[in-house]
C-alpha cells in the first residue's frame, strides 16, 4: 500500500503547494499529487498555479517523495508532444520519481484555448489514445511522426530523455478507459472506490499501480470540517458526468445550490475521529486500489498533515480488502 498526499492546487497558491509537500515527505506520505488544471471548480477556492512549474519547484526542495499529476489531459489545452518533453524533464529532476497521471479532461480546462472540447466520450477517448501513442514513440527516442485523426506529430525529437520513461496512470471513469489504461498506460487512476474499474483493467491485462482519491476533511470537530468541505469542495459530489461538462467556476457554483452539509458528511470522512478515515478509505481497498490519495478538504492543511503522521498513517496502511 502506497500512502499519497493532495495538493489542493485550486485552493492553494504556488508557494504554500511546494510548502505542503516539504511537510507531506516530512510526515512519511509515499507521494503527492496534484491536478493540471486551468480554472479552480469555484471560484471561492480562488487558485490554480501552473502545475508543472510547481512540481518542477517541488522536485528540487524533496528528496524521497514520489511526484504524479492527478490528471494532465494531453490533448486540446495541451498537444501530447509538449507533455512528454514536460514528463521526460521532471522524470530527469526528480530522479526518476514522477509519474504522469493523464485523463480525457474536462470542458472546464481544456476550452480555454478556443479549440472546442469533444462533446461525445468515445471522440474524447479517441483522442487520448491518439495522443498517449505520441508520447510513447516520443519516449523511444529520435525523430518522429505520427498521423491520426485527431492529432499529428511533425519531424519531433525529445532530446533530454531519462533512462526509463516515466510511468503513465491513466484515469478511468468507465470500463473502455479502463481498459484504454491498461493497453497503453502502466497504471490506473480514478476517484471512485469502484471495483469494475480495477476488475476491468485488470481483465484487459492491466497489472500496475491503482491510484484512487479518498474524500477527507480535517478539523478539530465534524462540524467545522463538513462546513469547510462544503464551502470549497461542494462540486465533488455533482458526478463525473457534470464535473466533465462545465465550462466554468460559475457554472460549478450554480450546479451545486443544493448540496447540503449532509452531503458533505455522507462522503467525506469529516472531523478527527481515525476510525471514520478508515471507514471511508476501506471501500477503495475492497476495490482493488493500492494508492490511496489522501484528499483533504477541510480548513487547515497543517493539521490535517500532522494528524494523519500521528493518528492515521499505521491504520491506512494497514488496510487489506474485507473479503480477504
Amino acid at each position: 500500500m502506497k500512502i499519497g498526499y493532495k495538493l489542493s492546487a485550486e485552493g492553494f497558491g504556488p508557494k504554500e503547494l511546494v510548502r505542503q509537500a516539504v511537510l507531506a515527505e516530512q510526515a512519511g506520505f509515499d507521494f503527492v499529487e496534484m491536478s493540471d488544471h486551468f480554472h479552480p471548480w469555484l471560484d471561492v477556492q480562488g487558485h490554480s498555479p501552473f502545475a508543472w512549474t510547481v512540481f518542477g519547484t517541488v522536485a528540487a526542495r524533496t528528496e524521497r517523495i514520489g511526484l504524479a499529476t492527478g490528471v494532465t489531459c494531453p490533448t486540446v489545452r495541451y498537444h501530447p508532444a509538449i507533455i512528454a518533453q514536460a514528463a521526460a524533464t521532471l522524470a530527469l529532476l526528480s530522479d526518476g520519481r514522477f509519474t504522469l497521471g493523464v485523463g480525457a479532461g474536462e470542458r472546464l480546462n481544456e476550452h480555454v484555448v478556443g479549440r472546442g472540447f469533444p462533446n461525445s466520450v468515445p471522440e474524447r477517448h479517441a483522442l487520448l489514445r491518439e495522443a498517449l501513442e505520441i508520447i510513447r514513440l516520443l519516449w523511444s527516442g529520435g525523430y518522429q511522426s505520427y498521423r491520426g485523426t485527431y492529432l499529428a506529430l511533425d519531424d519531433a525529437r525529445v532530446f533530454d530523455l531519462p533512462p526509463e520513461p516515466p510511468p503513465i496512470a491513466v484515469a478511468a471513469g468507465g470500463r473502455d478507459a479502463a481498459r484504454l489504461a491498461a493497453e497503453l498506460g502502466d497504471g490506473l487512476f480514478a476517484t471512485e472506490p469502484r471495483g469494475d474499474l480495477v476488475d476491468a483493467f485488470r481483465e484487459a491485462g492491466g497489472s500496475g499501480p491503482r491510484y484512487a482519491e479518498v474524500p477527507m476533511a480535517w478539523a478539530p470537530d465534524e462540524h467545522s470540517a463538513a462546513r469547510a468541505a462544503l464551502e470549497t469542495t461542494r462540486w465533488a459530489v455533482t458526478g463525473w458526468k457534470v464535473m466533465s461538462e462545465l465550462p466554468n467556476p460559475a457554472n460549478f457554483e450554480a450546479a451545486s445550490t443544493t448540496v447540503r452539509e449532509e452531503d458533505m458528511l455522507a462522503r467525506f470522512a469529516c472531523g478527527n475521529d481515525p476510525a471514520r478515515y478508515v471507514e471511508v478509505a476501506q471501500p477503495f481497498v475492497d476495490a482493488g486500489f493500492d494508492h490511496l490519495v489522501m484528499q483533504n478538504a477541510g480548513p487547515d492543511p497543517d493539521g490535517f498533515i500532522d494528524f494523519y503522521r500521528r493518528e492515521l498513517d499505521g491504520r491506512i496502511r494497514a488496510l487489506v480488502p474485507s473479503t480477504a
